[in-house]
């Protein structure tokens, strides 16, 4: 038995870990895949502090408020942004090799904000700082379980005891018991499929347990659309690129657009134009070949590799693709979830930091700031664990199930084609009817679900199991959705209705999710009411 067990080896999860460690608890870290393949290397652009003298955490708590579009927790933000300086510090500290101008940590300008104030280390920030934060849990000996999968919570009396996990080399499920459970899973952004920024698993495995366990979630329909990935991958091309100067253009060459909006504003206006049957580019050509090889080395290559286009002598075609899921498990100031012992951070808890709409550098902030937060939380659970949950019987059963299902029906398939119609009907522009047309999709394909089985029956690192399991979240967790965004009829932030263009002051408010008698329900609820 485990003090604290974290699912996700992302920034949050890894942090959480250390902190817990350091306060002398038995921890350990659950991952499907490995520690250094987690979302948070997508987070290319920078982690956003004020320490320059032409900026102030006044001036970082305004931009990230204006951002929310009145949604964010002015008192939470007020917190983190006022830790910003002591958070880039301590990654400083531990290693994370940031860009230096002189003796002083280098910083750019990204979207939103009114003064440059991203550290950054090239166009790597997020993958440098993942690596930094597993070298040292190695250092300090944090437990690591590998290439396993999270299936559900061991929830007993309204209290979290531990989770089930399907170990995917095996596919036997197993069951770990600790005194608290931190989710730390990332979002669900690879619904949108290969509309997506994001890499492969993606799927919001920790929200869909929650929610199963009886958990709330909380602003599902504000997902971010990143304005600038590449035209067929949907890999991004970071929000520095365009802090550096990089400017949009369409066919012609000519800028349509401030490059430096906040992306709900800039995606809407890049898909527009796109929908229009024109195509748009990033043009970084002027910027000059050294500045480009030296500081943003890995756009260059994936635009090379992915798109067969030399970015110092040639524009980029780019479409928004879906990024970031700003919702989340539903967590109050502490963290905790409407589940005792339960807590989550990073991108799949929703904290009310971001509000309607992500700040550029505030992803990498908030989950290293809320990652020490949780150990500290988590840390101070008590409860009494005991054997034979019946959670570990019931997913067995239903895993070994699985393999008998018939297979009528291609899943692969299903989730393919719904990917699509979530994006063009669910993503950045949105309205009434096309909406009601998804909702009634995806809960045909939740029926269809028991004639969908798996043609590879082998129990020996069966990727299709996984990934059907992936699909039956996806469903999980687009009902969700869909049903978030109808309920908010209403335009703000990442959430835009076309037969709702304006903001409401009504709406100004939580959309909460939970299930009762497994039928899902909403409420609006206001900063700090209950």
């Amino acid at each position: 038995m485990y003090d604290i067990v974290v699912i996700g080896s992302g920034g949050a999860g890894l942090t959480t870990a250390l902190f817990a460690k350091e306060l002398g608890k038995k921890v350990l870290v659950v991952t499907k895949q490995y520690p250094t393949e987690a979302q948070t290397c997508m987070a290319q652009g920078g982690i956003n502090a004020s320490l320059s003298p032409n900026d102030s955490i006044e001036l970082h708590i305004q931009d990230t408020l204006n951002s929310s579009y009145q949604l964010a927790d002015k008192e939470i933000v007020e917190k983190v942004c006022s830790s910003a300086p002591e958070v880039v510090k301590w990654l400083d500290r531990i290693g994370v090799p940031f860009n230096r101008e002189g003796k002083n940590l280098a910083l750019r300008k990204l979207g939103g904000a009114s003064a440059p104030r991203a550290c950054f280390a090239q166009d790597y920030t997020g993958l440098k700082i993942l690596h930094t934060l597993f070298d040292n849990a190695l250092k300090v000996g944090v437990e690591f379980l590998n290439e396993h999968f999270l299936l559900n919570l061991i929830v007993e009396d309204g209290q979290a005891k531990g989770v089930t996990l399907l170990d995917i080399k095996t596919s036997s499920v197993k069951e770990v018991l600790a005194k608290s459970v931190v989710l730390a899973t990332g979002g669900f952004s690879k619904i949108y499929g290969k509309f997506s920024t994001n890499g492969y698993g993606a799927f919001g495995e920790g929200l869909s347990s929650a929610l199963r366990a009886g958990a709330k979630l909380s602003d599902l329909e504000f997902v971010q659309f990143h304005p600038t990935s590449l035209k067929n991958s949907s890999i991004l091309i970071s929000e520095a690129a365009r802090g550096a100067g990089g400017k949009i253009v369409d066919s012609s060459g000519k800028r349509f657009c401030d490059e430096l909006a906040t992306r709900d504003r800039l995606s809407r206006e890049i898909y527009k134009k796109l929908e229009e049957g024109d195509k748009v580019f990033l043009d970084i050509t002027h910027l000059g070949e050294e500045f480009l090889l030296s500081n943003l080395p890995q756009e260059i290559k994936l635009a090379h590799i992915y798109e067969g286009v030399d970015p110092l002598k040639e524009p980029i075609p780019i479409k928004p693709a879906a990024h970031y899921t700003i919702g989340g498990i539903d967590v109050d100031k502490e963290l905790n979830t409407s589940i005792k012992s339960l807590y989550a951070v990073g991108e799949c808890a929703n904290t009310k930091f971001h509000g309607a709409n992500r700040l550029g550098g505030n992803s990498l902030l908030e989950v290293i700031f809320f990652g020490k937060e949780a150990a500290l939380k988590a840390g101070e659970e008590e409860n009494v664990i005991k054997s034979g949950y019946e959670q570990l019987q019931r997913d067995e059963k239903f895993i070994n199930a699985l393999f008998n299902f018939p297979n009528k029906i291609d899943f692969w398939e299903r989730g393919e084609f719904l990917s699509k119609v979530l994006y063009h009907n669910c993503g950045i522009i949105r309205e009434e009817e096309n909406l009601k047309g998804v909702l009634s999709l995806i809960r045909q394909q939740q029926r269809e679900l028991k004639f969908m089985g798996l043609k590879d029956k082998s129990r020996v690192y069966n990727s299709e199991l996984v990934r059907f399991l992936e699909y039956g979240n996806m469903l999980e967790l687009s009902e969700a959705l869909v049903i978030s965004a109808l309920s908010r009829k209403e335009s703000r932030g990442a959430h835009f209705r076309k037969d709702y263009p304006n903001l409401k002051e009504e709406f100004s408010a939580h959309s909460v999710i939970f299930k009762k008698e497994d039928v899902l329900h909403l409420e609006f609820k206001k900063n700090g009411k209950d």
